[in-house]
């Protein structure tokens, strides 16, 4: 005999297992890692920002 509750909250902890596992590689980052990827992303838009062209001339 199978109990149907039993498996409900055997998949229930599989699944939050799965969640919380995506989230501790998401949001788990050391301080310099925050820090490599703010740099890198402050310099991307420093990059495309550089690349703009200015549509203010009057005429």
């Amino acid at each position: 005999i199978f109990s149907l509750k039993q498996a409900r909250k055997q998949r229930q902890k599989l699944e939050k297992e799965k969640t919380s596992a995506a989230n501790r590689k998401k949001f788990g980052r050391s301080k310099g890692e925050k820090k490599r990827d703010k740099l890198k992303a402050e310099r991307n838009v420093i990059h495309l920002d550089g690349h703009k062209l200015n549509d203010d001339s009057e005429q």
